[in-house]
C-alpha cells in the first residue's frame, strides 16, 4: 500500500535537515580554528550525509525486492560508520570546549536524521504519484 506521507512529517523533517545543517555550519563557519580542520568538519558531515541516504536507499530497496549489490550495500553501511567514527575521533582530539564538542555531535546527528527521512518522504511521495 502506497501511502503519502503527511505534510507536517515532510515539513518537520526538512526543517530538521535544515537546522541540523545550517547549526553545524554556522558553528564551523564561526569556530576558531584552522582552515584545514573546518574542511576535515565539512567533508565529514558531506561524507555521512551522502552515506547515510545511500543506506536508507539500500535497506529501502531491499525490502522492496529491488536488486543492490551486497558491495554497495556494504560500502554504504561501511561510509556511514566510517564518517560516524571520523567525526568522534575528531571531536575526542579537538581542542574545543565540551559544549562544542555537544554542539557539533548534535548537529551532525539532526543532519543524518534529517537527510534520512527526507529521502524515504521523498520516495513515498514518488511512489504515492505513481500508484
Amino acid at each position: 500500500m502506497n501511502t503519502k506521507p503527511s505534510n507536517a512529517y515532510i515539513g518537520s523533517s526538512w526543517v530538521i535537515l535544515i537546522t541540523g545543517v545550517l547549526g553545524y555550519l554556522i558553528g564551523l563557519f564561526r569556530a576558531e580554528m584552522l582552515l584545514n580542520e573546518k574542511g576535515y568538519y565539512l567533508t565529514v558531515l558531506l561524507f555521512a550525509l551522502y552515506s547515510a541516504v545511500s543506506v536508507q536507499k539500500c535497506v529501502r530497496d531491499k525490502e522492496e525486492f529491488i536488486q543492490v549489490t551486497n558491495l554497495y550495500y556494504g560500502l554504504s553501511w561501511f561510509s556511514l560508520i566510517a564518517s560516524i567514527a571520523l567525526l568522534a575521533i575528531g571531536l575526542i582530539n579537538a581542542d574545543l570546549l565540551p559544549s562544542e564538542k555537544g554542539f557539533y555531535a548534535f548537529g551532525f546527528i539532526m543532519s543524518i536524521f534529517g537527510a534520512i527521512t527526507v529521502q524515504k518522504n521523498t520516495r513515498d511521495i514518488h511512489q504515492y504519484n505513481n500508484s
